[in-house]
């Protein structure tokens, strides 16, 4: 697995191609809080192939085989990664005369929402499942389970992602989500410049968030959006509705390019 150098940290990424791509947009895959490349399983060649366009998918710091975090997490750590560590690695990776189209995860899918909405000129389309716009009594209900299970190494197999770092991604995920000051996070005014064509998606059991998410960035984003709210599914649509959001993707993709 390769690496990539931004400002003396490691970030790992692997290249997705496929046979005689359509153009040269790049999809690029931004994986949840607690994620890394392996935990996509193989929904990124997949989607890859569905829409015949090659793609990355990175491990972000502090996760995979990505240097550990060296810092605690700040309230704005969401765009730091969206405004600091994507941009270096999409510059570093991508030629300047081609287009993005970021498919983010739920934290992966706020920071495509921020990212797409400070460099609207990359962006071809922004997906996100499962995006975080404002922090819900609801996604707080939903750590403190989580936090519980960790402490009873119930999530043990977060350490085979992860390795030594686990422990530090852990809580600075749980501890900023529930800190006093995050409780007001809200970016739906950043994400008001935001021009790309968006899908966003959200299962209806997601156990941290609401339809008031995809009601938020709908209402606020600038371009042309479209949601769907998916029965019978939590909050992995992309593991637990595979064939279905494969589908809202590739359908998608075509009926905004005409």
């Amino acid at each position: 697995m390769p690496a990539l150098k931004i400002n003396q940290i490691d970030i790992h990424f692997e290249s997705i191609r496929v046979q005689n791509p359509l153009d040269d947009r790049i999809v690029i895959f931004l994986h949840e809080a607690l994620g890394s490349i392996t935990q996509w399983r193989n929904f990124p060649e997949e989607c890859c192939k569905k829409l015949g366009l090659n793609g990355i998918v990175y491990d972000r710091q502090g996760h995979g085989k990505s240097s550990p975090l060296d810092s605690i997490r700040t309230d704005r750590y969401l765009h730091e990664y969206a405004l600091k560590e994507l941009p270096s690695l999409i510059d570093a990776l991508i030629p300047s005369s081609s287009k993005v189209i970021l498919i983010g995860h739920s934290d992966g899918g706020s920071i495509a929402l921020i990212y797409s909405a400070h460099f609207p000129k990359r962006v071809a389309a922004c997906i996100t499942m499962a995006a975080h716009v404002i922090n819900e009594p609801e996604t707080i209900a939903g750590i403190n389970p989580a936090v519980i299970a960790y402490e009873l190494g119930k999530l043990a197999k977060l350490k085979t992602f992860h390795g030594e770092k686990t422990d530090t991604l852990f809580y600075a995920w749980a501890d900023t989500w529930r800190r006093e000051s995050f409780q007001n996070w809200n970016i739906c005014k950043d994400i008001s410049t935001i021009i790309a064509p968006t899908l966003v998606i959200q299962g209806k059991k997601d156990q941290y968030g609401t339809e008031k998410q995809l009601d938020l960035i709908q209402t606020s984003v600038s371009g042309y959006c479209e949601k769907q709210f998916m029965e019978d599914c939590g909050h992995h649509p992309h593991l637990e509705k595979t064939t279905q959001v494969l589908e809202l993707i590739t359908h998608f993709m075509v009926s905004t390019e005409q």
